[in-house]
């Protein structure tokens, strides 16, 4: 994917010792852009594509729900956070779509501070402010979070706990375990730069399996992009503070190709500060 381009690989240890040395809170997860409007602008954007792809995810009337719209299932809808971090994304986009989120998340610091913030969600404790709020429909038993520490390298997303530790699950209890049940929404956000290539178009292939409709399920992934070549060559670049990868759009693309995966919709996220990558969210299945 990065052509002829000789580039190191990103390495998952030196990975999670950089993550170490970050907070376990938003500013740490976003490298320091998280008391600002950053995360309110990427939780929006990630619900509206959401709900532009799902329109019966959409819970209210609203312009994204169209006026005739009626539930055709009364099924709980499932979703998986990958790279979780503290758990913003599921707090801040997925717990307001959909009724039960699998958050992995290999970091220790991150993943522990996750399952606190959800154990207090669930007593009622967790104190708000301004960025951080409660995780929806948790106390009322109306959703739920499992939460499980481990890498997108050796995460099987239908036998999570095969690479994967379980910390525990808040929030509504199934009468039937779904740990190994399948997806309606698979959701991948800046953590994708941390597998290298072979990695990552393994691990869209595990989603694929994983996906519950091969209509309606589907896959995200919000990234940042750096330039394609001056020749229109995808493009990859080694970020050596967090072993990390930024691909380019076609870099992104060949991945999906090489996956099996069908790219169904694309939209770059706007109202970011400036300076900053540009990030584009990709709709697959």
């Amino acid at each position: 994917m990065a052509d002829t381009q000789n580039i190191p690989e990103p390495d998952v240890q030196d990975g999670i010792e950089y993550w170490n040395t970050q907070s376990a809170d938003y500013d740490g997860v976003l490298g320091g852009f998280g008391s600002g409007s950053l995360p309110r602008i990427d939780a929006l954007g990630s619900r509206q594509f959401l709900m532009h792809l799902r329109p019966d995810l959409c819970t209210v009337p609203s312009a994204i729900r169209p006026i005739s719209f009626s539930p055709a299932s009364t099924t709980r809808t499932r979703a998986v956070d990958v790279g979780a971090g503290v758990g913003r994304v599921t707090c801040d986009v997925l717990l307001h779509l959909v009724s039960d989120v699998l958050l992995l998340e290999p970091v220790e610091k991150f993943v522990q501070e996750a399952f606190r913030r959800g154990r207090a969600s669930e007593y009622g404790t967790l104190v708000e402010d301004s960025v951080r709020s409660r995780w929806k429909g948790v106390q009322r038993k109306e959703k739920s979070v499992t939460v499980v520490q481990g890498t997108l390298q050796a995460f099987d997303l239908l036998s999570p706990l095969k690479g994967g530790k379980l910390l525990g699950r808040v929030g509504y209890v199934p009468a039937e375990d779904d740990l190994e049940s399948k997806f309606d929404v698979i959701w991948c956000q800046w953590c994708l730069g941390h597998l290298s290539d072979a990695d990552l178009v393994a691990f869209f292939r595990r989603c694929k399996l994983a996906l519950r409709n091969a209509e309606n399920s589907v896959i995200v992934v919000k990234e940042n992009l750096c330039e394609d070549g001056v020749d229109g060559s995808a493009r990859t670049v080694f970020d050596e503070s967090d072993s990390s990868l930024t691909r380019s759009d076609k870099a992104w693309k060949k991945a999906f190709t090489r996956a099996g995966l069908t790219l169904i919709y694309e939209q770059v996220q706007r109202g970011f500060p400036e300076g900053l990558y540009q990030v584009k969210m990709y709709a697959l299945r």
